[in-house]
């Protein structure tokens, strides 16, 4: 799943493609990924990008009020995005968030035939941009479990999703203070709240297996019962891990993002390789659909955690 770094990644890419462009069409071809029927998906069509932003997981392209026509006199008013992406008083903004297995596929030459679902390439909606320069890019989710949505609002926080963010990790005004105070009455297990997007918005399975080894914490440990330098240094390991991966990411492509994502994790994914700390062996738990991360020596004094999944097996 792409988490903060690489979709803050993903901003900057289309950043750089998109602003001052103009939407020429907008194809939905997975009808499952649009969340929305009004405005319609069509009105994107003949507006011009003002600007890529990031609420937590979620890309926000924002466009501009288009002619008086694509609008319609009762149009109502949007509030923005924030910087870099405000849309203006009639504009739109087209919010995706890609889930487990979406991405999205930058083309400098679409197709001429028309999109068709199915297939390798698991297409699920098209956008192109305006001609000469043409191009554009596809959003495409592979896997059974279709999750990646699409927003056309007139307003980032109509999304629900959006609305219930938690502060940025990597915004100055959450300081180690106000990162306690996000902790101190919170009694479920650290890892689970580093994911909660309703506590911190853009850290997912990935990146809070990858804090909790940098600050040598248990995943299992209970917030509210860290201490005042467990809480300082998972802070820390959070800022410094994020800014990491957000300076490996800075300037690749769309495409070349999810190995360097790969290549970057210590602990995530990495079952049974020497931890590149101590050298002792990552081990692993499971659950229904996901699973952890961890070094013993470095994060739990050498205990192995409690697996359900080989507990059931030793039986």
């Amino acid at each position: 799943m792409p988490e903060l770094p690489e979709v803050e990644a993903l901003r900057s890419f289309l950043t750089d493609r998109l602003v001052g462009r103009r939407v020429e069409r907008v194809v939905p071809v997975a009808f499952h990924v649009l969340k929305t029927y009004e405005p319609p998906l069509s009105a994107a069509e003949g507006r011009t990008v003002t600007g890529v932003t990031r609420h937590g997981k979620f890309l926000d392209v924002a466009l501009d009020g288009g002619t008086e026509a694509e609008t319609g006199s009762g149009a109502e008013a949007g509030s923005g995005a924030g910087s870099g992406a405000d849309a203006g008083a009639d504009g739109l903004h087209l919010v995706v968030h890609l889930a487990r297995a979406g991405w999205l596929r930058w083309r400098d030459a679409l197709p001429t035939a028309a999109p068709r679902p199915g297939g390798r390439g698991a297409l699920a909606l098209r956008v192109g941009l305006d001609s000469p320069a043409g191009g554009g890019f596809d959003l495409t989710e592979q896997g059974t479990q279709k999750r990646l949505a699409v927003w056309c609002v007139r307003d980032p926080a109509e999304v629900p999703g959006v609305a219930r963010l938690g502060p940025d990790p990597l915004d100055s005004a959450l300081t180690p203070e106000a990162f306690a105070a996000l902790l101190r009455e919170d009694r479920r297990q650290v890892k689970g709240v580093l994911r909660d997007q309703g506590v911190l918005a853009g850290i997912g399975n990935a990146y809070s297996d990858e804090i909790l080894h940098a600050a040598r914490l248990s995943p299992f440990r209970l917030a509210a019962r860290l201490d005042e330098d467990e809480v300082a240094a998972l802070h820390a390991a959070m800022v410094d891990t994020l800014r990491d991966a957000v300076e490996r990411s800075r300037g690749l492509a769309a495409g070349e993002l999810k190995a360097e994502k790969k290549t970057g994790l210590r602990v995530h994914g990495r079952t049974g390789q020497p931890c590149p700390v101590c050298g002792d062996t990552v081990r692993e738990v499971s659950f229904a659909d996901s699973s952890l991360q961890y070094c013993p020596r470095c994060q739990t004094g050498g205990r192995p955690l409690a697996d359900r999944r080989m507990s059931r097996l030793l039986r």
